[in-house]
């Protein structure tokens, strides 16, 4: 089926029924997509402080209720024990499973942060003639642990996680002015080019999502990527934390062009 073209509600309805339970890039063209990160109430002041001071990996959308798992305004009425297609569960900060819905995790003092996702400005940049290869090659993104600290907030921190797409050099200047325009979703390149500079060895083997083609004439380039709170959570150690699955995430009735600066 061609998701792309799909409301986020009907994809949303789908990933309930779980008759979609894969990656999430390039559905609902146009439609912003969420990284998800569940704590405790205990935990969740410490959490916020730490996406304040780290924006740019962490740029905040929505902040559940305490106990609530509907949401209120990225996607009003979905439920965030559902309506993701593969969620993680740390313990201790040590992941001990994947599933496809949490019900029978859920807490009355859970508190929920929707964040932004890189996934949300693809439809720019392939507006603008920028290519997007994990989209070519129908694969996740992928995203590699690099050796940058996020600041420090309460018992959060941890190096943060980039996500990387190679980009044709008369064309990164172009993906550098499109991605700058959108904060709320991660917003402009970290980095550019050599990977070992921030830590990464081998950039054919990613951390999470899936090895892509780097073309000759392509440039890497890396943006600040959601899932640096999974990172933060194995290095906080709190008794439970749920997330989305790397590239499985939360998609939204907010369109992309209300995201930009």
């Amino acid at each position: 089926m061609n998701y792309s073209e799909m409301s986020p509600a009907e994809v949303r309805q789908l990933i309930r029924e779980e008759k979609i339970t894969g990656q999430t890039s390039g559905m609902c063209a146009g439609y912003a997509q969420a990284n998800l990160l569940i704590l405790p109430r205990e935990y969740a002041y410490d959490f916020l402080l730490f996406a304040q001071r780290n924006p740019k990996s962490c740029p905040v959308l929505e902040v559940g209720d305490v106990g609530s798992r509907a949401t209120k305004f990225m996607a009003e009425g979905a439920d965030i024990a559902t309506d993701i297609p593969k969620y993680r569960v740390y313990e201790n900060g040590v992941l001990t499973g994947e599933y496809t819905n949490i019900d029978k995790f859920w807490r009355d003092d859970f508190v929920y942060f929707l964040i932004g996702c890189s996934f949300s400005f693809e439809a720019e940049l392939l507006e603008g003639g920028v290519p997007v290869r994990h989209i070519e090659e129908n694969k996740n993104v992928p995203m590699f642990l690099t050796n940058i600290e996020c600041e420090r907030a309460g018992i959060f921190h941890g190096k943060m996680v980039v996500s990387m797409r190679p980009i044709p050099r008369d064309k990164v200047i172009k993906a550098v002015t499109v991605t700058a325009s959108m904060p709320r979703v991660h917003g402009s390149p970290i980095h550019i080019g050599d990977p070992a500079a921030i830590g990464i060895k081998d950039i054919s083997k990613p951390d999470f999502g899936d090895s892509v083609t780097v073309n000759e004439g392509e440039v890497p380039v890396f943006w600040c990527c959601g899932v640096t709170p999974q990172s933060a959570v194995m290095s906080a150690k709190p008794s439970i934390a749920i997330s989305h699955a790397p590239g499985h995430m939360f998609i939204t009735d907010v369109r992309n062009t209300l995201l930009k600066d």
